[in-house]
């Protein structure tokens, strides 16, 4: 994580150094450059009004004598928000379990979907078998997406159901989720489309394939992530908005965060949509996805 967030931290080290630095006394320009520093951060301009009121309530109230201890409080209003959305995901008693990844084009979501089958597959201590998994090409309309999902699945190790290019999304989620049932297949991970080449609405085609996977699959989609680019900022979080409400979105997968200065996107994706971030893409390679920790983040961006 600390490796993910260092463009991000080093673009807040110049801004918080004067701000932070022990022997400056913690005043309302300290206050002021504190939240520029987090609005250039991408935080946000609510989110950053909503943690500047806060501390500015304690320094009222209790005072704050050194930078040292406003670091510390930023840390703790940093953490709360994170902690206050990241709520333990429901499994499902019986398998499958079934993970719909949407998003738009170009966020990098046909790789994540390969890059969580292999994670989840993977054999740990705990389960020296690893899961079985099931990926579904169901981005039948993105020129090239299933081959590329070929790949992914053949790097992973992992099964895949698909349909020729320019079919029907639902139908290929149907085939994928009988064969996870009749396979007692632990995870299918669904690869959706971020864009459709026909008169169709994107968000009509997702509600479609939401009602198959409940029909089939009791109780599914179990999980519905919205896959964002850490690299557009605040065009993410526009994003986040429109999938959130009409294709109930229950996580965020952060790609790219190991490539931008604005990782505080992070912050303002929990505030302003009480969405939890459960995974960030951090490198190209298979292995380059972890699930996030919300004291780890803060930790690695202000340490």
């Amino acid at each position: 994580m600390k490796q993910a967030v260092t463009r991000t931290r080093e673009s807040l080290a110049g801004s918080l150094a004067s701000v932070v630095a022990l022997t400056r006394e913690v005043d309302d320009a300290s206050l002021d450059d504190l939240e520029l520093a987090l609005l250039a951060a991408d935080i946000g301009a609510d989110t950053t009004a909503a943690i500047m009121a806060s501390l500015r309530e304690r320094a009222l109230r209790k005072g704050i004598s050194s930078g040292d201890e406003l670091k510390h409080l930023l840390k703790a209003e940093l953490l709360h928000i994170l902690s206050s959305v990241d709520k333990p995901v429901t499994h499902p008693t019986a398998p499958p379990e079934v993970i719909l990844l949407v998003g738009v084009n170009g966020t990098g979501k046909t790789t994540t979907s390969g890059k969580l089958a292999a994670m989840f597959s993977r054999a740990t201590a705990e389960n020296p078998s690893g899961k079985s998994i099931l990926l579904c090409a169901a981005d039948t309309f993105r020129a090239a997406a299933i081959e590329q999902l070929e790949v992914w699945a053949e790097r992973s190790g992992v099964a895949l159901i698909k349909t020729k290019q320019g079919g029907d999304p639902s139908a290929a989620l149907y085939d994928a989720l009988a064969a996870a049932k009749a396979r007692s297949t632990d995870i299918l991970l669904v690869d959706t489309a971020g864009r459709l080449h026909t008169k169709s609405d994107l968000m009509k085609e997702l509600d479609k394939m939401t009602r198959t996977s409940a029909r089939l699959v009791e109780g599914s989609p179990h999980q519905v992530l919205l896959v964002i680019d850490a690299t557009t900022g605040q065009n993410g979080l526009q994003q986040a908005r429109l999938f959130t409400e009409a294709a109930r979105v229950t996580g965020i997968v952060l790609t790219k965060l190991d490539g931008t200065a604005k990782g505080g996107i992070v912050i303002a994706i929990a505030h302003e949509l009480g969405l939890p971030v459960r995974f960030v893409g951090i490198g190209e390679k298979l292995e380059d996805i972890i699930p996030f920790d919300a004291s780890s983040f803060v930790d690695s961006l202000l340490d």
